[in-house]
């Protein structure tokens, strides 16, 4: 199993919060929409992996201290082991420079309200009952509940169709993460 990070970029829009998020355009995943991220290098921590690859793939300057912890989800790959992973989300508010592409994502910013469930790993479109926020009412996808302030800690089993088989989640305040 190999580790991943990934961070979400938040941003203030007209109608809300947006987060940015690409195409993914080689590798795992091609042609998800993804938050920009991949995999740790040897000696690497999680936040240098994640600074690392938001530059490399959007072009954007993190400062460590920024990154805020979002969940921490293993991801095994039923029949496909080598595919397995753990990765560790962030968000962050604050950074430098203008989002641009790379070979590897096609960035762009999306509201919250209005996520690509359907262009997404199928994990991200997850519904679990809850009354989260007036965006959300009833019911609340992993991603925005975690982006709204809490933290996941999680492990979703992905079949050989990239579905979900199953899933375990524990919620807790993100400052206790």
């Amino acid at each position: 199993m190999f580790e991943v990070s990934v961070v979400y970029i938040l941003r203030a829009g007209t109608g809300g919060d947006e987060v940015l998020l690409g195409e993914k355009l080689t590798g795992l995943g091609v042609g998800k929409v993804v938050g920009p991220g991949g995999k740790q290098e040897p000696g690497e921590t999680p936040v240098a992996t994640a600074v690392r690859e938001v530059r490399e793939e959007v072009g954007l300057a993190l400062s460590p201290e920024n990154l805020v912890p979002l969940a921490r989800i293993t991801y095994p790959f039923v029949g496909r082991p080598k595919l397995s992973q753990r990765s560790h989300a962030f968000v962050v508010r604050e950074w430098s420079g203008e989002p641009r592409s790379s070979d590897e994502i096609s960035p762009a910013w999306w509201a919250i309200s209005h996520l690509p469930f359907s262009r997404m790993w199928s994990d991200a479109a997850l519904w679990l009952p809850r009354a989260l926020t007036r965006m959300w009412s009833d019911a609340a996808l992993w991603l925005p509940r975690a982006l709204e302030g809490e933290f996941v800690e999680a492990t979703f089993e992905i079949g050989k169709a990239d579905q979900v088989l199953s899933q375990q989640m524990t919620w807790m305040a993100r400052e206790s993460a």
